[in-house]
């Protein structure tokens, strides 16, 4: 059967009733992404997380580090493991580098960090991409490092549009994963579509880089506010899920939801247990809260904060 054949009859089946089963067995232990200025305006995260959500700390370009250190230590505070991004092309040098852990470390207690190249087409110093992050030593007692995953391409490493130079990096990683006792994921960009992801991690298992991966989703927000983020941050060919939205009434109205790739994923991966998505990671690009709604509402007890239960 075909990728696309079976996309279609897992999604038909799924709504048989099947569904909520699916939705809480993949939504279980998925993370979620803030950044200073939008964790301001959630007053409480142990209302609206379930206890020991993994929380990713963006860092925009300008952000003092000062900041995200407080958001830092604000969710350690409330008892959620951080997660805070380390954009190698944002970071001037060692030294610089050195000080940002000392002080996620120092008034936080971070031992996760997500490592990734960065938005910048100019590195601001020594650093161009993630593994000369890894190259210093500076993480060497962290517990747990990510690194950034692109299941739709990533023209800003292999302009050709081949993923040969991609490849080769996470070929690297892996072998690094073998001989460190940090626990090594991949955390993707957001994508609207399965079939590019699941042709993707497949691919990744035939090239013998049997890293986990964490499938980045966006959460609910609305139409305009997606085609936004998607063009900003370069989501290839399933942005045409969006771009079929956009062209019915009906639907423009209505909010994004994740629901569909979400129940294709599922069904996939009960069909093929050894599938390398292990979890997903939420882009809460509509809201934190309205996002972590939408997971207590659609993940059963997976979706729950603490409170609830």
């Amino acid at each position: 059967m075909g990728l696309f054949s079976f996309l279609t009859k897992s999604t038909d089946a799924s709504k048989e009733g099947d569904a909520p089963r699916l939705l809480e067995n993949i939504l279980r232990g998925y993370s979620i992404e803030v950044m200073p200025r939008t964790a301001e305006k959630v007053e409480s995260f142990r209302d609206i997380l379930p206890a020991g959500t993994r929380v990713y700390i963006a860092h925009i370009d300008g952000t003092p580090i000062e900041d995200m250190v407080r958001t830092a230590r604000r969710l350690a505070d409330e008892g959620f493991p951080v997660m805070p991004h380390f954009p190698a092309r944002v970071i001037k040098n060692r030294a610089e580098l050195a000080n940002w852990i000392a002080q996620y470390q120092g008034e936080a207690g971070v031992k996760q960090g997500l490592l990734l190249g960065g938005g910048l087409n100019t590195p601001a110093g020594e650093f161009d991409s993630s593994i000369q992050l890894i190259e210093t030593g500076l993480f060497n007692d962290f517990e747990r490092l990510h690194v950034a995953g692109h299941p739709e391409g990533n023209r800003d490493i292999d302009p050709d549009g081949s993923d040969r130079l991609v490849m080769q990096a996470l070929r690297w990683k892996r072998a690094f994963s073998q001989r460190t006792d940090a626990k090594l994921a991949i955390t993707t960009q957001f994508c609207f579509e399965a079939a590019p992801v699941i042709s993707w991690a497949n691919r990744l298992a035939e090239e013998g880089i049997d890293l986990p991966i964490h499938m980045g989703l966006a959460g609910p927000a609305k139409l305009q506010t997606l085609m936004k983020y998607a063009m900003s941050c370069g989501v290839g060919p399933s942005m045409r899920v969006l771009q079929r939205r956009a062209k019915d009434v009906s639907k423009l109205i209505m909010p994004y939801e994740p629901t569909d790739i979400l129940l294709e994923l599922a069904n996939y991966k009960e069909r093929n247990p050894g599938f390398g998505v292990e979890q997903v990671h939420f882009f809460p690009l509509g809201g934190i809260k309205a996002n972590a709604d939408w997971i207590s509402e659609n993940g059963g007890v997976s979706g729950r904060p603490a409170l609830a239960n």
